[in-house]
């Protein structure tokens, strides 16, 4: 085992948990996850989930495809490392950042992310919404389709991720109440089949807070990745 992993001062900790009150850029997001991802493969952080809000932007992955930027002078356009195409970010959607540290728990992407898919779900059923993953789809998805009508399943939550060194950053985005209307300025994640399209949890008929997604997802997290300790993080403002 390298040295790095050896003696760490937070092995045994429980995982770290914040929430930022208000929206935070974009840019000072991802250069906080380097440092803290940088920290925990030290072993000088604790391990983290990070609950916040972005102002409205779209974000394109290591997959992203120039076409699926439909209208790139509608919010600002970030280029990211995490994987996925095209995906929108702003207020009403819980994104959670996820650090975690592979290496003390199973050196396995596809069970990271299956288990990401799992937290989802398994939070979506608090509210009697039936999540569902759909093979060459990321994310999770909702069945739509009525009686008799066409196909229609709509995306709830996106899940597009980094890993380096084995600790984990990016992460997930639940659409609680953003505006819909801001996804159309891109192809999300790449998908523009007909029948498929993009949902929330206010429009699927829940009145759902943010504060009551947030304490579904704490409550979802912990018996996947373990338990959650609150900390405060710095004002990003």
């Amino acid at each position: 085992m390298p040295a790095d992993h050896e003696n760490r001062n937070w092995l045994n900790s429980e995982i770290a948990f914040a929430v930022s009150k208000q929206p935070v850029e974009y840019e000072a997001a991802v250069a906080f996850m380097e440092a803290r991802a940088k920290a925990i493969h030290h072993g000088e952080a604790q391990e983290l989930v990070w609950f916040l809000e972005h102002p409205p932007l779209y974000t394109g992955g290591t997959s992203a495809k120039a076409e699926d930027l439909l209208m790139p002078d509608r919010f600002p356009v970030y280029k990211t490392r995490r994987g996925g195409e095209y995906t929108y970010h702003g207020p009403g959607q819980r994104v959670v950042y996820v650090m975690l540290d592979l290496a003390r728990r199973t050196k396995d992407v596809r069970r990271f992310v299956q288990d990401l898919e799992h937290w989802i779900i398994s939070t979506l059923d608090s509210f009697n919404i039936t999540g569902e993953i759909r093979d060459g789809r990321v994310g999770v998805w909702v069945n739509r389709t009525r009686p008799g009508g066409p196909m229609r399943e709509d995306k709830i939550a996106a899940i597009g991720v980094r890993i380096k060194r084995w600790v984990t950053f990016h992460g997930i985005a639940l659409n609680v109440e953003p505006e819909l209307s801001h996804f159309s300025g891109i192809t999300p994640c790449g998908i523009s089949a007909d029948g498929l399209g993009v949902t929330s949890l206010v429009d699927l008929g829940r009145p759902v807070t943010m504060a009551e997604a947030d304490d579904a997802l704490v409550e979802a997290f912990q018996p996947v990745f373990g338990p959650l300790t609150p900390v405060d993080l710095p004002d990003f403002r």
